[in-house]
């Protein structure tokens, strides 16, 4: 999906929710236990209920990975679901990878050619070398960690490294490897008060805002410091959908939370 093909499905949908798929045997509902794949139904499910409430979907890998080749065939499974019945949602692997050149290249063809997601998580510690090998693809796009929801996000990324702090050189170094086309940054919705300085950094990028609902982070001050004219924002939530009733009429209730975001999303498409 191009740039302008994802801002085109937000403007239509007046929406830029993402919802991420991060099934878990332990909270999903008992009655999908006994179907042959029940993290497949389970996202089947969310999908259809969700679909016209969103324009993205993201599957955080460690909830496939941790059930083995079952898993791995589960997550296979649900982004053909998507890409054959939902081809304009926007996908994403949530698997955060980075290694040195030739490790990227097997890791970019595992999760942007063979699985066919849309674009795949980045950490850029390893620099230039472990990212560019994401990038070589057409129509494909890496997010790159920017700056995290997590607590422990201040025990580096904070640091000052001169004139500035230790995300703020990540990002602005990165993005000198791609362009708005292809890269997009993770930040933390808890982290809304640096949307502002980073939007000066990267004015025209895509930002993936995980952190709204569950987290803490608040949807009205994402958008006040992180939108910009073509909207610029992917705001995930996972948990606070997938996991709003773990009764019988969990896609409903699914479709429900999702149904408040997308609704107090419109003003700002």
């Amino acid at each position: 999906m191009t740039h302008n093909e994802l801002i085109q499905q937000i403007r239509t949908k007046k929406t830029f929710l993402c919802i991420g798929l991060d099934p878990d045997l332990k909270k999903i509902p008992e009655h999908l236990l006994q179907t042959e794949d029940p993290i497949f139904e389970f996202n089947k499910a969310i999908i259809d209920a969700t679909h016209s409430h969103c324009v993205a979907y993201k599957p955080n890998t460690a909830f496939y990975e941790a059930y083995g080749i079952k898993g791995w065939i589960s997550l296979e499974k649900t982004i053909q679901y998507l890409n054959i019945n939902y081809p304009n949602h926007f996908t994403i692997a949530d698997a955060k990878r980075g290694d040195i050149g030739n490790t990227s290249a097997m890791y970019a063809k595992a999760f942007l050619e063979t699985l066919n997601f849309d674009s795949i998580t980045v950490a850029p510690y390893m620099g230039s070398d472990s990212v560019k090998p994401f990038l070589s693809l057409p129509n494909k796009w890496v997010i790159v960690l920017g700056l995290t929801s997590n607590e422990g996000a201040f025990d580096f990324q904070f640091l000052n490294t001169g004139n500035k702090k230790l995300f703020e050189e990540v990002i602005s170094t990165s993005a000198t490897w791609g362009n708005e086309n292809n890269m997009m940054y993770v930040v933390g919705a808890t982290k809304a008060e640096s949307l502002k300085e980073i939007r000066k950094i990267i004015p025209n990028h895509f930002l993936l805002v995980p952190g709204v609902g569950a987290q803490g982070g608040s949807l009205e001050e994402v958008c006040e410091y992180g939108m910009n004219e073509n909207i610029g924002l992917l705001i995930n939530s996972s948990r606070g959908i997938i996991y709003a009733s773990s009764k019988d009429d969990f896609a409903q209730v699914s479709q429900l939370e999702a149904s408040k975001i997308h609704e107090s999303m419109k003003k700002y498409c």
